[in-house]
């Protein structure tokens, strides 16, 4: 049997940012998240455009403890007032968990991918969450030294950045449906600024984990291999309810790796 959200002992989680938090997995976790971890204080669901988020409008209107917030990855000066946003909200605490969801990709082949293109998607997938994860460092700080927690968890502080198994150098995650280059690339480079984040912040007592969420029915998820190779075969809210199940079991011992939405490891 499979266990609800928010069941797993020890997943006291008071605080969580989720970028990319308007539509897809991002809006997925925002939905499980302020439904049914316990007990939450707040829930922040950034947005590109906060303005045209109706479905986060939505759940704001039925969770009071959840804030959109705008936040554009690609600008620094977005990120940054977007930080000091929920520092007020926080008022003096500290942020438990970032979720570094916002990303973009299409299905670029080496023939067709242009250094434009490339720029972009880095700049996204690579550069945001680096950018936003220095933004929110203070706060992750802030709520490990306030913890009374041994060791490393979710619970305590975390960074915990969407990656993608199409990332794999080793496995290529679905090569024979879709190259997706300028995608592939830039979550093999998150990979390793996840790497490099758990070796700096992990004395601070902040985990930071990659996270594949599974081939996802979401407009990315069917973008990145076309529309005539077929429907992605994992549901949004199976997606999420695994990764949420994941998180509350991730230790010292899982810093820095690389894992599925199932809790396996996965090669570089």
């Amino acid at each position: 049997m499979s266990r609800s959200v928010g069941e797993s002992a020890g997943f006291n989680v008071h605080s969580v940012v989720v970028t990319g938090a308007n539509q897809g997995i991002g809006l997925g976790l925002v939905k499980q998240v302020v439904g049914k971890l316990n007990p939450l204080e707040w829930d922040f669901g950034t947005s590109q455009n906060p303005e045209g988020a109706q479905q986060l409008k939505n759940l704001v209107s039925r969770h009071p403890n959840l804030v959109i917030i705008a936040l554009e990855a690609t600008d620094p000066a977005s990120i940054k007032a977007a930080a000091a946003r929920v520092e007020e909200h926080l008022k003096g605490s500290g942020l438990n968990l970032l979720i570094n969801n916002a990303a973009i990709g299409n299905n670029g082949t080496l023939e067709s991918e242009t250094p434009e293109n490339m720029s972009l998607v880095y700049t996204t997938n690579v550069t945001g969450p680096l950018l936003v994860s220095q933004a929110f460092l203070p706060l992750l700080k802030k709520a490990a030294q306030g913890s009374n927690q041994k060791g490393l968890s979710c619970s305590k502080a975390a960074i915990v950045n969407m990656s993608s198994e199409g990332g794999s150098i080793q496995n290529v995650f679905i090569w024979h449906l879709g190259q997706a280059i300028a995608y592939r690339c830039s979550k093999a480079a998150l990979n390793m600024l996840t790497k490099c984040q758990s070796l700096g912040y992990g004395g601070d007592g902040i985990l930071s984990i990659a996270v594949h969420p599974g081939w996802v029915q979401t407009d990315m998820g069917s973008f990145t291999v076309g529309t005539l190779l077929g429907e992605a075969p994992l549901t949004v809210d199976a997606s999420v309810r695994g990764i949420l199940n994941v998180l509350p079991t991730l230790s010292e011992k899982d810093n820095g790796a690389f894992m599925s939405w199932e809790g396996k490891v996965l090669p570089w």
